[in-house]
């Protein structure tokens, strides 16, 4: 049956001992290597056998013990059993590997499933940058941007330097100076109405950092108020501008209690009191409305009680301050006269006034080597501190207008009110602002540094406002506040009973 498939198909015995040949073939190859490293390993055996026995000669003594020549017998027998069984592992490794090779080239490669097939390595992480690396890249952008990166390094070192000052500033301990014997020793005067709460605040401030205050006042009322205080270092100082004859009194005492000396308690070594500096506080409260709606008595009072009771003051405590070198500190609000919006002329007048005395009162005092700093108020949050001051004189309303002034200007000044109401424009103490920690602190620095700033810019909005209204039109700025123009048109003429019923509505009021 063989023999006549094989006549049919010649190709047939050699496709049965295809595999047969090349086992004989490599077989062969295997036997005359295998031959040749025999034949090298017996030269090298008999070489190496020549050599021991030469050492033997050598080393061995005449007579050697039996059992000495049984070791050295045992030992040429390890070097054949090594030889072996190398032959014998190499010659399965060759077979094995030419098994695997065979089925590699006959076996489709598709007959394994994808889910047994062993997985493909994960390709390797990307290369880590060293510090090096990142360094070298760094200075070659550096090299190539060399503008911008000046100008990063000098925001950011301007900024950083700026935050730190500020930080520094803001966590400095404050203290004022004892005599030896830990008592206090500085005394402040604060020249503004007791009710008011930057004046109470200040005062708490000063008192509580080491000073003995003196609070100014004009009536018993507000002494008693200062007295209901409950600080033994909060005083009141009766003080009435319009008195001549009282203003001089009232100096001669306050000038021997820092003359005099003082005990603080019982058993204490006596010491001066020294006189630091007096405070300028104004009234913050303004009445607002169109000029003509504003009667001479609102102007006249305001004019007195915050301009030329300020200017008679200072001329009464003149004499004190240039003898013992005190400092004149002037807080003025500054939102309303850097903007300079409509229907707040009053504010605008009295600040500007104020302004140029303090402006006048520094050159002079400058020649005596006296400093005197003004102080730029922004809104600050008074919501914590009690007693809220009352709007002694409040601005105009709009129902008591005429109605040709009402048709003018009620709705400009309607929008102008609520929008700076909402922004705290024109509530200085109201409960949206900064902190009145930032003024207590920048009047502490104004007091005891060598060299102060003239001007302070303290509270929100005190240093941007300022910029606007140097910078910006006036008419965008009208427009921020809501201010639109007005075509006089649609307005009726005036009337003489409107303006007379309006001041008699004004001079009711």
């Amino acid at each position: 049956m063989f023999e006549m498939l094989v006549y049919l198909n010649p190709d047939i015995p050699d496709l049965f001992s295809y595999g047969v040949r090349e086992e004989k073939e490599e077989e062969k190859e295997e036997e005359k290597e295998e031959e040749k490293e025999e034949e090298k390993e017996e030269k090298e055996e008999k070489e190496e056998k020549e050599e021991k026995e030469e050492k033997e000669e050598e080393v061995t003594p005449p007579m050697m013990a039996s059992d000495d020549q049984r070791i050295l017998d045992l030992s040429d027998y390890s070097s054949d059993i090594r030889k072996f069984t190398g032959n014998v592992m190499d010659a399965s490794d060759r077979h094995i590997s030419w098994v695997a090779g065979y089925i590699k080239r006959t076996v489709p490669e598709t007959w394994l499933p994808e889910r047994a097939r062993p997985s493909l390595p994960r390709p390797s992480p990307p290369p880590h940058h060293t510090a090096a690396y990142v360094q070298y890249r760094i200075t070659d952008w550096v090299s190539r941007n060399r503008a911008l990166t000046a100008a990063f390094v000098a925001f950011f070192g301007t900024g950083g330097y700026l935050l730190y000052r500020q930080s520094r500033a803001h966590n400095k301990k404050r203290r004022a100076r004892r005599a030896s014997n830990g008592a206090r020793k500085e005394v402040v005067v604060i020249a503004g109405p007791p009710n008011s709460p930057v004046t109470k605040s200040l005062s708490l401030d000063l008192e509580r950092r080491g000073f003995i205050v003196y609070i100014l006042c004009t009536n018993v009322e507000e002494e008693q108020q200062v007295q209901s205080e409950a600080r033994a270092d909060i005083r009141p100082l009766h003080l009435d501008v319009v008195d001549a004859t009282g203003i001089q009194e009232a100096m001669e005492r306050f000038n021997d209690v820092l003359v005099r000396p003082h005990v603080a308690f019982p058993g204490a070594t006596p010491h001066n009191l020294s006189f630091r500096g007096i405070l300028l506080v104004p009234d913050l409260i303004y009445p607002s409305g169109p000029i003509e709606t504003i009667s001479p008595e609102y102007w006249s009072d305001a004019l007195n009680a915050k301009v030329l009771n300020t200017i008679a003051i200072t001329k009464a405590f003149l004499p004190t301050v240039c003898e013992l070198k005190a400092r004149v500190l002037v807080l003025t609000p500054s939102i309303v006269a850097s903007l300079r919006p409509p229907f707040h002329s009053v504010e605008t007048a009295v600040v500007s006034a104020l302004e140029g005395f303090t402006s006048s009162l520094r050159a002079e005092l400058g020649t005596l080597g006296i400093d005197v700093c003004q102080f730029h108020l922004g809104t600050f949050d008074c919501s914590n501190i009690g007693g809220k001051q009352t709007q002694l004189m409040a601005g105009p309303r709009t129902n008591i207008w005429p109605a040709t002034t009402k048709e003018l200007y009620a709705a400009n000044y309607v929008n102008q009110s609520r929008i700076g109401s909402s922004k705290g424009l024109f509530n200085h103490s109201g409960s949206t602002g900064s902190s009145l920690r930032e003024l207590h602190n920048a009047v502490f620095d104004a007091l005891t540094q060598r060299k102060p700033k003239r001007v302070w810019r303290v509270g929100r909005g005190s240093t941007t406002y300022d910029v606007v209204g140097n910078w910006v039109p006036a008419g965008l700025v009208g427009w921020m506040l809501g201010i639109r123009r007005v075509s006089l048109d649609e307005v009726s003429e005036p009337q003489l009973e409107d303006s007379v019923q309006s001041w008699e509505q004004v001079e009711a009021v």
